[in-house]
């Protein structure tokens, strides 16, 4: 099972990472440094150490409305810099002429990782960049939600839930687990299993979501996924991804999915990349989002081996909330087989909400209540 298998692909997901942050540094832009370096290289005249960077310091964190203080001073003993350049990610954000100086940064407000560049010019040097990285944690201060169960239905203790989708009177359940994984719809009332399509067993199920009348669901590691019919259950069409694929589900004409990082991806029908959103809180990153759920415009995330929802603003990566829901299922319901909370449903015409997880016998609808501000 995946609680099992991630030991084994660590790696897998430490190149996941790297990818992510490059993607997401390519977002914010790197030609200014790259054309610097460009200029080095072609440059015949000696190399020196213009510049020290007193602040901020390398992996600093700071809320992203904050203004960040920069402070340069000249290196001990070298030649004199004429200017400094400033550059928040791609942006110029500050040309200094006097050192040492000390100057006030503002941020964008959007959370995140972002380079921190300070490149200096002389007339006897070739240029000079000091280059660093700081965090920008979430300015919002999540609130805590408390739970309560309106009613509990049955549901298949051998369903390894990875996604879940409710429309129309039905679920749309997408199972995990290599030789298990399979696409389902249930009747919600008595949790049978009406139609379903399995997968081949070298697959891992993972996230469903549905688009119009089709139905689609990601597997983990193999970065193929499925469309479907959403009346017959007919695979039609086949997908492809270059990340690992976890939840997945729908905002307007658009899919979202998560990779096991805290990065979110926005993509057409086709599965082409739209734009991605790195999820912070005020402490920092949030990762290991699994099943998703769009409801009332905030993403609701599933946070693997807890019994946690974060509530997300999408545009932002903003975390709003978080709903705890521990001992949702009884400990007399449990058995060694039991996994975490997994699966998220929303029925937007009846207002209703819907939770489970891996190897759960029951499936809940509930309603939360803001408990407190963390």
């Amino acid at each position: 099972m995946k609680r099992i298998a991630v030991y084994i692909s660590l790696l897998s997901l430490a190149l996941v990472a790297v990818i992510s942050c490059s993607g997401s540094a390519g977002k914010r832009g790197t030609k200014a440094g790259e054309d610097a370096a460009a200029a080095t290289d072609n440059d015949p005249r000696p190399a020196k150490r213009l510049i020290e960077v007193l602040s901020p310091a390398d992996n600093a964190s700071y809320a992203c409305t904050d203004r960040i203080v920069f402070s340069v001073a000249p290196a001990a003993g070298q030649v004199q810099a004429d200017s400094v350049q400033v550059w928040v990610g791609s942006r110029l954000a500050r040309t200094i002429t006097t050192i040492p100086a000390t100057a006030e940064l503002d941020m964008n407000g959007d959370p995140g990782r972002i380079s921190v560049r300070a490149v200096a010019f002389s007339q006897a040097s070739r240029p000079q960049t000091v280059a660093l990285f700081i965090n920008l944690v979430s300015d919002i201060t999540p609130v805590t939600y408390r739970y309560r169960v309106v009613k509990s239905f049955p549901h298949d203790r051998k369903a390894y839930t990875q996604g879940l989708v409710y429309d129309n009177g039905f679920f749309y359940e997408g199972t995990g687990q290599q030789g298990e994984s399979s696409l389902r719809k249930v009747e919600p009332e008595t949790g049978k299993v009406l139609s379903q399509v399995s997968l081949d067993g070298s697959l891992f199920g993972e996230g469903v979501a549905l688009l119009g009348d089709r139905i689609y669901q990601l597997t983990w590691t193999s970065k193929v996924g499925f469309v479907y019919e959403k009346e017959t259950l007919r695979q039609i069409n086949r997908i492809y991804y270059q990340t690992q694929g976890w939840g997945l589900t729908t905002m307007g004409d658009s899919l979202v999915m998560s990779d096991g990082t805290n990065v979110i991806w926005f993509l057409d029908a086709d599965f082409n990349v739209l734009s991605s959103v790195d999820v912070w809180d005020n402490k920092g990153v949030v990762d290991n989002l699994n099943e998703l759920e769009i409801i009332d415009g905030e993403l609701w995330a599933n946070i693997w081996q807890t019994d946690r929802i974060a509530r997300i603003d999408p545009r932002t990566g903003k975390v709003l909330g978080y709903v705890e829901l521990n001992n949702l299922l009884p400990r007399e319901e449990r058995e060694p087989m039991t996994d975490v909370l997994n699966g998220i449903a929303w029925d937007a015409e009846g207002r209703r909400l819907f939770v489970t997880g891996k190897y759960w016998p029951r499936l809940y609808e509930i309603t939360v209540l803001p408990a407190s501000r963390n």
